[in-house]
């Protein structure tokens, strides 16, 4: 997943965009959507192949996420102790190649780890993967605004964010096509060597890209000699989260002590520590940074809970699936899969392509005819790549009604931060609840729907969460970039409620999505408590936002 936010500043419409750069970075973009997405499919294929249980299928996609708050949060202290931005001292460029270099060294290790039949070893190289999309994510994101006029830099990123989402809809397509033969082939054979070509192609192409970065001569090298905010106090607060972290992780490994307790302190630990943070900081900011600001902390939390949601209603889609009752009466198989987990993503995607309508220019009727004709544009994409690969678009049809659900609800948030964040929130708590209290499709959809709830609302919370910092604005991002840290402990939270088995055997994964109904719930919360400390300092809460992330 792409995930960031910037501000274009104002500057003469002079400067060309170098095109060629900007279409091979947009295959970064992609990738980043196609793995991130494909987890979906690869996680049910490892609980079955190493019989593990909910939670510690879940896993895969912690190491993944907790990759982008450790590479973050190496990054912000290496910066921190050397006195400068590191990233800007050695230019977006290197970074992007450096990052690219990082993720083919993991995408090579999945092969002999799968040969070793080891899990343990899996995890760590999806670990790899993601640390090498961290370094690739925090460069490429102002490199995208350097490869032409800063003022129109929020278009190439929305440009970037639509393609990212492109390979979100193709990725549990395109793996289930590697590990199963076809996209819906029944009872397929995975073999060792289908999960060594896919990444192997995987390793190629990110090698071939940072080839191409490294050898371009018309590439800048988008160094900036921008000062570097240090804020000791603050960096000592997050070193503290992290040991903590670590230290529940060693005692879940050497004792008996239940994961759902553990995983609960760890949920405290991150919103205790940032609260007490803030506290400490309005008693006296000096040394707190970005921190002594209240709208930070609630963005970081809802960053937290943001990511937490969009990745556990997917990881945790294929065991919900499979389970039998549900939507039929013996389960999905495996292979069955990935045209709902596509349409997952590709409800993504259709909020993100609908927010990005804003960066051309349209005219009042031309705005309103286009938030309902894009939804259902990119909704066809979805359809006709489903058909491609062999999977019944009948079954997905029914979904359209959802789409003019979330288009109304896109017409009365009015490209406002706080109203969007708002009215999805409590849009995507309902759906939540209809999916937990229901079976069959209309379920199925309910909990689908979370995607397009989701959509747009990094963008939101993230404008939010900088409004006001100034000089620490460029912090406050590195901040909020490392609360992608809740995609790394919520999924395995609801993994962990999943597993609970009841009384006549079945388990507990359908009730699990209450879980997901408190994340949006808390993100309403969340979106209320930003309007309220903002109004209080002064500052606008409703300036319009841009699409996608």
């Amino acid at each position: 997943m792409s995930q960031t936010s910037t501000a274009a500043s104002a500057a003469p419409a002079t400067i060309k965009t170098n095109t060629g750069a900007l279409a091979t970075l947009v295959i970064v973009f992609f990738f980043w959507g196609f793995i991130a997405a494909s987890n979906s499919i690869f996680i049910p294929f490892c609980k079955s192949h190493f019989n593990l249980s909910q939670f510690e299928s879940q896993l895969i996609g912690s190491a993944f996420y907790g990759a982008y708050f450790i590479g973050s949060l190496i990054l912000y202290l290496l910066s921190s102790v050397m006195g400068y931005d590191i990233l800007n001292k050695i230019g977006y460029k290197k970074g992007i190649i450096y990052g690219l270099l990082i993720s083919v060294v993991g995408a090579l290790a999945i092969i002999p780890s799968a040969n070793a039949n080891s899990f343990g070893l899996i995890l760590v190289s999806f670990f790899i993967v993601a640390l090498g999309f961290s370094l690739q994510q925090t460069a490429a994101q102002p490199f995208a605004i350097a490869l032409g006029d800063p003022a129109t830099g929020s278009h190439r990123l929305n440009l970037a964010g639509g393609v990212n989402s492109l390979g979100t809809t193709l990725g549990p397509i395109i793996v289930s096509v590697f590990l199963f033969g076809s996209a819906s082939s029944a009872n397929a054979n995975v073999t060792v060597t289908n999960v060594n070509n896919l990444y192997l192609i995987v390793a190629g192409v990110f090698a071939a890209v940072a080839a191409f970065f490294a050898l371009s001569k018309k590439l800048p090298d988008g160094k900036s000699d921008a000062k570097f905010e240090g804020s000791k106090k603050a960096s000592g607060s997050l070193l503290l989260m992290t040991g903590l972290i670590i230290l529940i992780i060693i005692i879940g490994q050497l004792t008996e002590v239940g994961k759902l307790p553990l995983l609960l302190a760890t949920l405290f630990i991150v919103v205790g520590i940032l609260f007490y943070s803030n506290s400490s900081a309005l008693k006296n900011n000096d040394g707190w940074g970005a921190m002594k600001y209240p709208q930070l902390i609630y963005g970081m939390l809802g960053i937290f809970l943001y990511v937490g949601v969009e990745v556990t209603i997917d990881n945790n889609f294929g065991a919900l699936l499979k389970t039998p009752g549900y939507i039929t009466q013996s389960g999905l198989d495996e292979s069955e899969i990935s045209g709902f987990i596509s349409l997952y993503w590709g409800s993504l995607m259709i909020g993100r392509w609908t927010g990005a309508i804003g960066v051309f220019n349209l005219s009042g009727m031309g705005k309103k005819i286009a938030t309902i004709v894009v939804p259902y544009i990119a909704f066809a994409v979805v359809l006709f790549v489903n058909n491609l690969y062999g999977n019944d678009i009948n079954e997905l049809l029914p979904y359209a009604v959802c789409i003019a659900i979330a288009i109304a609800a896109f017409f009365f948030g009015q490209e406002k931060p706080v109203k969007t964040l708002l009215t999805l929130s409590l849009l995507a708590t309902v759906a939540m609840l209809i999916g937990v209290f229901s079976t069959g499709k209309i379920s199925v959809y309910a909990f689908i729907s979370g995607g397009l709830c989701c959509s747009i609302m990094w963008p939101c919370i993230f404008s939010l969460g900088v409004a006001g910092l100034g000089k620490y604005t460029s912090q406050g991002s590195a901040f909020l970039i490392m609360m992608i840290l809740g995609g790394a402990i919520i999924p395995p939270f609801q993994g962990s409620i999943g597993d609970i088995t009841h009384a006549d055997g079945t388990n507990n994964m359908h009730n699990s999505y209450l879980v997901a109904a408190a994340c949006f719930g808390l993100l309403a919360f969340l979106a209320l408590k930003l309007r309220s400390v903002l109004k209080a300092q002064g500052l606008d809460f409703d300036s319009q936002i841009g699409g996608g992330h």
